[in-house]
C-alpha cells in the first residue's frame, strides 16, 4: 500500500518538475529578440543574453528552433524581433507584443519560447498579454536536460538546477494565502505566505539534493581512482552539441549510445575502453555537449559530469565543419574549457577533430584539407566522418602519438626461453617493432606506458634507450 503524498510534497513536485507543464506536440512560437546594435548593459538591465554573441540573428534563431524541436514541440513559426534595447516590463516593445498577440490567438499557440533571459516580471507580463505559457532560453534548456538525464547524478543535478531557477522566479501571486496573523493586538504581523513556504520547501529540498550529490560524487571519485590504478589513459570527447560526439563514440567503441540529429541528444557521461593501433588500451569518455549562452546554474550543476574532461589525458574537440557557424561554436567550446581551467590552445593535450566530412561540398572539403596540411603537425586537425568511418584510423594514430609524447622508447633483447618476459612486455608496454634473429632471440622496440619505467628497468636492466 503506497503512502499518501502530503500537500507540501505535491507543491514541491510542481516546483521541481516544470518540464511536465510543456507537453510534446504543443503549438509553439519561437521568438528571437536580438539587439540590432552591439552595446553593453548593466547587470540589472534584464539582458544577459550574450550581448557579445557574434552570430547572425538567423543562425541564433535556427539554434533556438532546434532546441525547441529537441523536446518534440510543434513549431508553428519562428520570428526575429529586433530591438534597440530590452524593455523592463516585457523585454520587447509594446507594439511587437500586440502584434504577436494577434498571431498567437489566430494560430492557437500554447507556448512561446523567447530566445533570451527573461526576468520573472517580464515572463509574467508576456503570459498575461499573450494568454500562453512563456519560457526563456534558460527554461527551455532546463526542459531538455530534465527529459534527457538518465543517471542518478544527472537527474539530481537537473532537479537542483530546476529548483535554483524556480526559487528566483517565485513572484508575489500567493499573498492572498497568508496564514493566520501572529502576535497579540495590533502588533501581530502576517504569518507565512505561500511564497515564503515555497521558498522554504525549495531550499530544504536543495539541501537534501546537495547531500545526496556528495555521496554520488564520492562514488564517482572512487571509480576514477580505480581507473587510475589500472592505469589506462583517458580520452574525452568535447564539443558543441550535435557535433557528432556520440556517433564518433559509437564508431570507436562499438557502443550503442543514443546518437541522433538533435541538440542535447545525450547528457549523461559514458565511458568505454578502446584499442589503439599498437595494442595499448585507453578509456574513451563521451560528455554533454556545450552550447552558447548556457545557463550559469547548469554550468555549475554539470561541472561534476565534466570531471572526466578536467582529468583526461587527451581531449578530442569534435567540430561539425559542415555547419555554417562552426567557428563561433568552436569559440563557445573554448570559453567553457577555459572556465574548467583547461587551455583550449594546448595542442599537446587537445586534438581538433573536424567531423561530418561526408556532408561537405567538394570545394569546401578541398579548402579544409589545404588548411589542415598547412597547420604544423603537432596541432594539425584530423578530418573525419564518424558516420562513414573515414579518417578514423588517422584519428586513432593521432591519439596514440599524443599519448606517446614524452614517453621513453627502449630496445629489448628477449631470449627464446624467456616467455614470461615477452608476455610482460606485451601486457605492459607498447610494441613498436619486433624482429627475430637466427638464434631465436626477439629484438623488440617498445614504448613505455606512464609509470611503468621503474618496473621495466628492474625487469630488463640491459635494455637500450632509443
Amino acid at each position: 500500500m503506497t503512502e499518501p503524498i502530503s500537500p507540501g510534497e505535491q507543491r514541491l513536485a510542481q516546483l521541481a518538475e516544470p518540464e511536465k507543464e510543456v507537453a510534446a506536440g504543443t503549438n509553439t512560437l519561437v521568438v528571437g529578440p536580438y539587439l540590432t546594435r552591439r552595446r553593453r548593459f548593466s547587470a540589472g538591465s534584464g539582458s544577459n543574453d550574450a550581448e557579445n554573441n557574434p552570430r547572425p540573428a538567423e543562425a541564433r534563431l535556427d539554434e533556438a528552433t532546434g532546441l525547441a524541436g529537441a523536446i518534440d514541440l510543434h513549431i508553428v513559426d519562428s520570428i526575429i524581433a529586433p530591438l534597440s534595447a530590452p524593455r523592463p516590463a516585457t523585454y520587447i516593445g509594446s507594439g511587437k507584443v500586440d502584434e504577436l498577440a494577434g498571431f498567437i490567438r489566430a494560430e492557437n499557440i500554447g507556448l512561446v519560447v523567447m530566445d533570451c533571459a527573461l526576468s520573472p516580471v517580464q515572463q509574467r507580463n508576456l503570459e498575461k498579454a499573450w494568454g500562453a505559457k512563456v519560457i526563456d532560453r534558460t527554461g527551455l534548456i532546463l526542459e531538455i536536460f530534465g527529459r534527457r538525464a538518465r543517471t542518478k547524478e544527472g537527474t539530481l543535478q537537473v532537479e537542483l538546477a530546476h529548483l535554483s531557477y524556480q526559487k528566483g522566479r517565485l513572484v508575489r501571486s500567493w499573498t492572498h494565502l497568508e496564514r493566520q496573523r501572529g502576535g497579540f493586538g495590533f502588533l501581530g504581523g502576517p504569518g507565512e505566505t505561500q511564497i515564503e513556504a515555497d521558498r522554504r520547501m525549495i531550499q530544504e529540498r536543495m539541501s537534501r539534493i546537495e547531500r545526496e550529490l556528495e555521496t554520488v560524487v564520492k562514488t564517482r571519485s572512487l571509480h576514477r581512482a580505480s581507473r587510475r590504478r589500472v592505469p589506462y589513459p583517458i580520452v574525452a570527447l568535447v564539443g558543441y552539441t550535435n557535433a557528432g560526439k556520440s556517433t564518433l563514440f559509437n564508431r570507436l567503441t562499438a557502443a550503442d549510445v543514443l546518437a541522433e540529429n538533435m541538440l542535447f541528444a545525450t547528457l549523461d557521461p559514458t565511458s568505454r575502453a578502446i584499442d589503439l593501433p599498437h595494442g595499448e588500451k585507453a578509456i574513451l569518455s563521451d560528455t554533454v555537449g556545450f552550447i552558447s549562452d548556457l545557463p550559469t546554474m547548469l554550468v555549475a550543476a554539470f561541472r561534476a559530469t565534466l570531471e572526466d574532461v578536467i582529468e583526461a589525458d587527451i581531449l578530442l574537440h569534435v567540430r561539425d565543419v559542415s555547419h555554417g557557424e562552426t567557428e563561433a561554436q568552436a569559440d563557445d567550446v573554448a570559453l567553457v574549457l577555459r572556465e574548467l581551467g583547461i587551455d583550449p590552445d594546448d595542442t599537446r593535450r587537445i586534438i581538433e577533430v573536424w567531423n561530418k566530412a561526408d556532408l561537405l561540398a567538394p570545394d569546401a572539403r578541398s579548402r579544409l584539407e589545404t588548411t589542415s596540411h598547412r597547420t604544423r603537425e603537432e596541432g594539425r586537425p584530423i578530418l573525419i566522418s564518424a558516420m562513414t568511418g573515414e579518417g578514423i584510423s588517422d584519428l586513432l594514430a593521432a591519439i596514440e602519438d599524443h599519448l606517446a609524447a614524452g614517453r621513453s622508447n627502449y630496445e629489448v633483447d628477449i631470449a627464446p626461453e624467456d616467455g614470461q618476459g615477452l608476455a610482460w612486455l606485451h601486457e605492459n608496454t607498447e610494441i613498436l617493432d619486433r624482429q627475430t634473429t637466427e638464434s631465436g632471440h626477439s629484438i623488440l622496440q617498445v614504448r613505455l606506458v606512464a609509470g611503468k619505467e621503474p618496473r621495466f628497468l628492474n625487469r630488463f636492466p640491459q635494455a637500450k634507450v632509443l
